[in-house]
């Protein structure tokens, strides 16, 4: 019979990953399904497509750093306004990343990448606002976020936030990719996970 649940037979099935890998992942998973309204088979299948895209199928929870050029600009310059219509610190300026070295510090991190000192300051509040004064402060401690279990919940949350169920109600793979990517890449392996999922919870 297929899995209808978030076990991690059904997350070996998907990712092609070690049962290891899936064993570790699947109750955190879980959680952030919980946390996100991710109730239905189709639900379900966006999310395990779109996570398992942005994370290497589990592999990765921290943005890999170069810094490359768009890295860079993650990183205030002091010699420019700080403003967000100053094209130096336009970016930096969105992310709240006020001080010399928060680029780098405050990278991507979780499964859908919370990047930046304002992003990982909101992550800490709102969790906190579900789940209680437990929740660490991701601001002092960046690299909690690396952690499965909030690496999942901080993706259940921005799924949450965004109302992407949304679109994943609706069948807008191709919106509910550029919601979650700023644009299409990768967009075919998101796609051919989606199937995957789709077709072992149903």
């Amino acid at each position: 019979m297929p899995e209808r649940h978030l076990t991690p037979a059904l997350l070996v099935a998907v990712y092609a990953c070690p049962p290891q890998r899936a064993a570790a992942w699947a109750p955190h998973l879980q959680a952030a399904c919980a946390l996100a309204g991710i109730d239905s088979a189709q639900r379900l299948a966006c999310f395990l497509a779109q996570v398992g895209h942005e994370s290497g199928r589990l592999r990765h929870t921290r943005e890999i750093w170069g810094p490359s050029a768009a890295q860079q600009r993650y990183e205030r310059d002091f010699a420019s306004a700080w403003s967000k219509s100053d094209p130096r610190n336009r970016l930096a300026f969105a992310l709240g990343n006020t001080k010399a070295g928060d680029g780098k510090r405050y990278r991507g991190r979780g499964l859908i990448q919370t990047t930046g000192r304002a992003n990982h300051l909101l992550t800490t509040l709102r969790l906190r606002e579900r789940l209680g004064a437990d929740v660490p402060d991701f601001v002092a401690t960046p690299a909690l976020l690396e952690l499965p279990l909030w690496a999942a919940l901080s993706a259940g949350l921005y799924w949450r936030v965004k109302g992407l169920n949304r679109w994943a109600d609706a069948h807008d793979f191709a919106t509910l990719t550029r919601r979650i990517n700023g644009g299409f890449n990768g967009l075919a392996d998101r796609q051919a996970l989606y199937s995957r999922a789709l077709g072992a919870l149903i």
